[in-house]
């Protein structure tokens, strides 16, 4: 007699859970907009179950086993090619991954917040002259507005992606540290909050590489990632020095678009009449 464990009876639920979310998944998708041949004999609305086998470059028979929740096993993969092909959001990826058993891949999350909406950038014109940005979790500068760039007295858009991300300019781009009045201060401040940050993404590879790059090119990181401090995000002023205007105090305010992406918005507004002087003549 066999001993059928709770783990197993999951297990088997999951498979037939994931079964009916990917059956539903297709059927919700519209086949002329994904640039698929019209058939006149459809008899089901959606995708057939080969038009996503192709679209996903797996089998017909595989997935159709999969669609009928039996015990085969997808690779990640495998996996994040079919999401791509049932055209599934953030929260359906991982949701299609959870009932897989599988963890979702740092660079399907990464995908997803990899840009802003046009409306978000609108948004951020529309607030300059006050500088503002959106960066990410890991601190990458998602979007920005012309104001921030006068601010830190670099033009963002002349780099590399790789490369706009606050914490690695701060320690390799001369003209980002000089306009940091309160280097001294910040910089420990940026270093603690990237450790707390990274505590949630520990091996995530995007992670890892991030602290890789900035352990081997700044000894001043270095030693500061090894006081093992951690901070969380505050409203804070910040003081920013430009030759042609001098020091500025700005205070920095934190907006998050929402929790589980963690992208933040964050705006400078003069703290005193003579950092808003100064800051007109800046931007102007």
């Amino acid at each position: 007699m066999s001993i059928i464990t709770d783990a197993a009876v999951n297990e088997k639920g999951n498979r037939q859970l994931l079964g009916a979310f990917l059956r539903r998944r297709r059927e919700a998708l519209d086949p002329a907009r994904l640039g698929l041949p019209r058939v006149r004999n459809r008899r089901t609305p959606g995708l057939r179950r080969e038009e996503v086998a192709q679209l996903a470059d797996v089998g017909v028979t595989w997935y159709t086993w999969l669609e009928q929740g039996r015990d085969i096993n997808a690779s990640a993969k495998t996996l994040s090619a079919i999401a791509i092909a049932l055209q599934c959001n953030e929260a359906e990826t991982r949701h299609l991954f959870r009932l897989a058993g599988h963890q979702q891949p740092t660079l399907t999350a990464a995908k997803a917040c990899a840009k802003v909406s046009a409306h978000s950038q609108i948004m951020l014109d529309a607030l300059d002259p006050l500088p503002a940005i959106i960066e990410n979790k890991r601190f990458d500068i998602l979007a920005h507005n012309p104001a921030w760039c006068r601010l830190m007295g670099i033009d963002l858009n002349s780099l590399p992606p790789e490369e706009r991300n606050c914490i690695w300019l701060a320690f390799t781009n001369d003209a980002w540290r000089s306009a940091m009045a309160d280097w001294e201060e910040v910089m420990p401040h940026m270093v603690a909050l990237f450790r707390a940050q990274m505590g949630d993404h520990l091996g995530e590879p995007e992670w890892e590489n991030m602290l890789e790059r900035l352990m081997a090119t700044s000894a001043e990181f270095r030693q500061t990632w090894q006081r093992y401090e951690l901070k969380s995000f505050e409203n804070r002023v910040r003081h920013f020095y430009r030759a042609e205007v001098g020091q500025m105090a700005l205070r920095q305010n934190n907006w998050w678009s929402t929790p589980r992406n963690g992208d933040r918005l964050l705006v400078y507004v003069p703290d005193d009449e003579i950092s808003a002087a100064a800051l007109a003549k800046l931007t102007a």
